[in-house]
């Protein structure tokens, strides 16, 4: 397993409050958009990151991570796996504190460099379905919402 429940807790809770979401578009049928409310509703800021730079969610999209013209926390990574190892190297480069690979996005290597970069990573998981978990724990106020996953 990509991700024990303290690095999951610790990334929700702890981390930071701005998510750069990488594949987030305004493609409502896909996963993306979905877990970007989720995340919203938790109290993320969410920033979209694809080629289209789309404004989603009311936040303005870009093209890059390199194009964020501020800190990211996380980094959150809705690409094929073939992908994914290049967008956690260069989260490292943003200076993110974490990445957060979602399920079905595997790359043990990127894994391992992510990691020997001193970022906290998750890998094949999905903060959506973490977060209804922490909140059956009690882990803060953020998750006292009770529409956090019915929107």
């Amino acid at each position: 397993m990509y991700g024990d429940e303290a690095t999951i807790r610790k990334i929700l809770t702890e981390l930071g409050d701005t998510w750069a979401v990488v594949g987030l578009s305004s493609n409502r049928s896909r996963a993306a958009y979905h877990v970007a409310e989720v995340l919203q509703r938790f109290g993320k800021r969410v920033v979209p990151v694809h080629p289209k730079a789309e404004t989603v969610h009311g936040e303005q999209g870009y093209a890059s991570l390199a194009d964020i013209p501020f800190e990211v926390d996380v980094v959150d990574v809705f690409v094929n796996s073939d992908l994914a190892g290049t967008v956690a190297d260069e989260a490292v480069g943003k200076g993110a504190r974490a990445v957060w690979f979602q399920l079905g996005v595997v790359d043990e290597a990127a894994y391992d460099r992510t990691r020997a970069a001193g970022l906290d990573m998750v890998m094949d998981r999905c903060p959506a379905i973490e977060i209804p978990a922490l909140r059956q724990e009690g882990a803060g106020p953020a998750l006292a919402d009770p529409n956090i996953m019915t929107g």
